[in-house]
């Protein structure tokens, strides 16, 4: 029968008197699970801000634009030729199957001004249901109604951005700004949305879309819009909407069976899939390349155990002299690699903790720690122990007492 007391008391005492050499021992450790944490953090992190950002720019999301144009045989890119109208959304809203709203849009680069201060920006020509569509919510004032588009009012709504660009500290409600060189007057601010990779979500101007057409970017074809994006009742209704919206548009365009869409339809659930799916791999390639240190760290604690087996020779021989068994030789190294490796794990837990919240702050970085990185890292830091430190206990235990008490 193992005195499992006893063991541990001889292994412990045995690692004290080798402070240095058990603190270097533990260092790979420390480096290797602190490393784990701080990947996982960023990673999960990084996939939260990616669920965030989709859900501002809405849920369950079918964005239709128009048609290539090509000029000179150099395409244009989609939305460049005007193939989508206001009927045809009327038409998707009417017939189509699991759709909740329907959001016509035409869209702009212009220059806004006002007073002595002007910006570029882009101006969106839009209905009623684009904000709710679109998950944007007012922050002052009142949103862009249907009377303002049936009267091709000149209202707008505009971002953070613009406020701030454009206003600084002023209020802007009922203010006037230019877009071009129509001036419109400011019926409400949308709170922020912040940034989307490299789009500025709150970098815009809402105009009704009527008076867009008619007032400010003008067109060849009455109550052609740019995109129609439409918001389908659940996640499950969106491939049923995409197909009864591409069946729809075909059959309003005269589309014969051999000709090409003169439309694309985009589904926000599988960008957002394939973006998930991007994030998670890249967390788990992070945390695979920093366990690589843990490694490292197990390697470590075989080279200095099986030195300590060497250097202590002599004790085991003694220890085996009065009595002790190869299981309590090999229980004793055993335990030594185990505390070495779970004490850098302990130590490696907290420094990655720390390190991952200083590099959230520092760089502004959404950092998410949870429990089941911190339990899995510090769990696999014991079985490196174990791994790596068997081999030198087994040959510990292998020594003939009459041997070790010989060596010098």
């Amino acid at each position: 029968m193992i005195d499992f007391k006893s063991t541990l008391k001889i292994a412990l005492n045995s690692l004290r008197v080798n402070k240095m050499r058990s603190a270097l021992t533990s260092l790979g450790i420390i480096i290797g699970v602190a490393a784990v944490i701080i990947m996982l953090a960023i990673g999960s992190g990084a996939n939260k801000q990616v669920q965030a950002n989709m859900e501002s720019m809405g849920s369950n999301l079918l964005t239709i634009r128009s048609a290539t144009a090509r000029t000179g045989g150099v395409s244009m890119g989609m939305g460049s030729k005007p193939t989508l109208s206001v009927k045809d959304a009327d038409a998707i809203k009417k017939t189509a199957r699991g759709v909740e709203a329907v959001a016509p849009v035409m869209s702009s680069a212009k220059q806004v001004m006002y007073g002595n201060q002007n910006w570029s920006t882009t101006v969106y020509g839009i209905t009623a249901p684009y904000l709710y569509v679109k998950n944007y919510e007012m922050d002052l004032g009142r949103p862009i109604n249907r009377d303002d588009d049936n009267n091709a009012s000149k209202v707008c709504l505009i971002g953070k951005t613009i406020e701030r660009e454009l206003f600084g500290d002023v209020n802007p409600i009922d203010k006037t700004i230019r877009v071009g060189n129509v001036p419109f007057r400011v019926i409400g601010t949308l709170k922020a949305k912040g940034q989307m990779g490299p789009m500025d979500q709150d970098d815009l101007v809402f105009i009704p879309l009527t008076t867009a057409q008619r007032k400010v970017f003008g067109t060849d074809f009455p109550g052609a819009v740019n995109q129609i994006i439409v918001k389908a009742s659940s996640l499950e209704d969106t491939n049923t909407a995409q197909s009864d919206i591409n069946d729809i548009l075909r059959r309003r365009h005269n589309l014969g069976k051999t000709q090409e869409n003169d439309f694309e339809i985009r589904n926000s659930a599988e960008f957002q899939e394939k973006m998930k799916s991007t994030v998670q791999t890249f967390a788990i390639l992070l945390a695979s390349i920093a366990s690589v240190s843990l490694i490292v760290g197990g390697i470590g604690i075989m080279n200095i155990m099986l030195v300590s087996v060497t250097e202590r020779t002599k004790e085991i021989g003694i220890r085996m002299a009065i009595g002790a068994r190869a299981m309590d030789i090999r229980m004793q190294f055993l335990i030594e690699a185990l505390v070495l490796s779970l004490l850098g794990g302990l130590i490696g837990v907290i420094a990655g903790i720390g390190i991952a919240l200083f590099v959230g702050v520092v760089f502004s970085t959404n950092i998410v720690i949870s429990l089941a990185p911190i339990l899995l890292s510090f769990g696999f830091s014991g079985l490196v122990g174990i791994g790596f430190g068997y081999y030198p206990a087994y040959k510990a235990s292998l020594l003939n007492p009459i041997d070790a008490l010989r060596y010098e």
